[in-house]
């Protein structure tokens, strides 16, 4: 099944933060509410990457932050 990752960079260092991740299945699509509801959750997602970006608050270690939303779809 495939998956949407929104991935945070961490400034001067090569690793990067999974921010979100959701896997997808065509079939998924066909629901205009499930497409709806998806672009609302990468829109979320997208700010949060954002914001840790900018406030360089990106965790040192390999844990998921608190705010991290994953997703499986059914």
């Amino acid at each position: 099944m495939t998956q949407i990752l929104i991935v945070a960079d961490s400034p001067g260092e090569a690793a990067s933060t999974v921010v979100y991740r959701e896997r997808v299945a065509t079939s998924d699509l066909e629901s205009n509410h499930f497409s709806g509801q998806l672009v609302e959750r990468v829109g979320w997602a997208v700010r949060d990457a954002d914001l840790f970006e900018q406030e360089n608050r990106l965790p040192l270690s390999s844990d998921q932050p608190s705010s991290v939303r994953t997703v499986r779809s059914p």
